[in-house]
């Protein structure tokens, strides 16, 4: 970003080695602001039949307003249409917060 910052950068990211979070952080912290993410973490490559789906939007949205960057999403109506699509393809999505809920706070 520093090098074209003219240019609005949007970064896709699957998750195939566990690491794409860490990516998308890496990635923010050198001022990318746009980021593709899927529902549940739906999606995927078709040439690859073992490949990890796309970045759950549910993670996403969780990871960045617990680090205090807002999103403007909400993310309890992410969570729900993420439980309803989970019902419709009847198949647990790779979710994470899907998962677990989250955090506590108090």
């Amino acid at each position: 970003q520093d090098r074209f910052p003219e240019v609005d950068l949007v970064l896709h990211l699957h998750n195939n080695r566990g690491t794409a979070m860490a990516n998308l952080l890496a990635a923010l912290q050198r001022g990318v602001h746009g980021f593709d993410t899927a529902l549940g973490g739906i999606g995927g490559c078709p040439n690859v039949p073992q490949a990890a789906g796309n970045l759950a939007t549910e993670d996403v949205v969780y990871m960045l307003e617990d680090m205090g960057v807002a999103t403007g999403i909400d993310l309890q109506a992410i969570l729900a249409a993420a439980r309803l699509l989970e019902s419709v393809v009847q198949a647990p999505l790779p979710g994470q917060v899907l998962k677990s809920g989250p955090r506590i706070s108090g």
